[in-house]
């Protein structure tokens, strides 16, 4: 996990994960390092092909005992080390992903598709942190949080509208949950905010800032 760091995640995902207790802080880094590098595969990629064939690259690694993928890679490394038996979790961020290669705009189907594979990863460190008695509420905030990020960095107008329905659809009731799932609560709580502005970045004002800090320090 040495070699796995922070800085090279969003500003959203930084700031979640300075509230994250350090037994559980490490299963957090995979998680949201894999979901960046996913996200890099979909922006980046010149043709859906190219990038349907790099996330199944990933999804037959991660379907793979940790003693036979390759080595070298510090994210595949450290996930052989945390995510033993929760593996299935991240083969459904991937599959979250792929979900928007289908041609814009995006369906409803495919945004809640999207949230779902996302909010898998957090439902995994929930049963990690032995705190899987919480399973709807990390759902709800999981996917909040994700549909809240898609729409902020979504530029076709038609699409962005059907995310942001999708995701107000889910309500802006804060969710309780256990110390170990605080970075999700940050996350959520930005969601909410970024929800309710139709679609602004989840980092957007200082009163935004500082409630999201709130989150982290209380959780409320």
């Amino acid at each position: 996990m040495d070699d796995l760091q922070p800085g090279g995640l969003p500003l959203p995902d930084r700031l979640a994960l300075a509230y994250s207790p350090a037994y559980i802080r490490p299963a957090y880094m995979c998680v949201m390092a894999l979901d960046q590098r996913l996200a890099q595969i979909i922006s980046q990629a010149s043709e859906p092909l190219l990038a349907q064939m790099r996330l199944a690259w990933w999804r037959d690694e991660l379907a793979k005992p940790p003693g036979q993928r390759p080595k070298g890679d510090p994210l595949l490394d450290a996930i052989g080390e945390i995510w033993r038996g929760q593996e299935a979790a991240l083969r459904s961020l991937v599959d979250g992903w792929e979900e928007l290669l289908n041609d814009p705009p995006l369906p409803a189907s495919a945004a809640e598709n999207f949230a779902q594979g996302r909010a898998a990863g957090f439902a995994a460190i929930a049963r990690l942190a032995r705190a899987d008695n919480c399973e709807e509420a990390v759902s709800l905030a999981a996917r909040r949080w994700a549909l809240a990020d898609l729409a902020a960095k979504t530029s076709n107008m038609d699409e962005k509208a059907e995310v942001l329905a999708t995701g107000m659809a889910l309500g802006d009731v804060p969710v309780r949950l256990p110390r170990a799932m605080r970075p999700l609560l940050v996350l959520d709580g930005l969601a909410r905010t970024s929800l309710a502005a139709g679609g602004a970045p989840l980092m957007h004002g200082r009163r935004n800032l500082l409630s999201a800090m709130r989150l982290g320090l209380f959780g409320r």
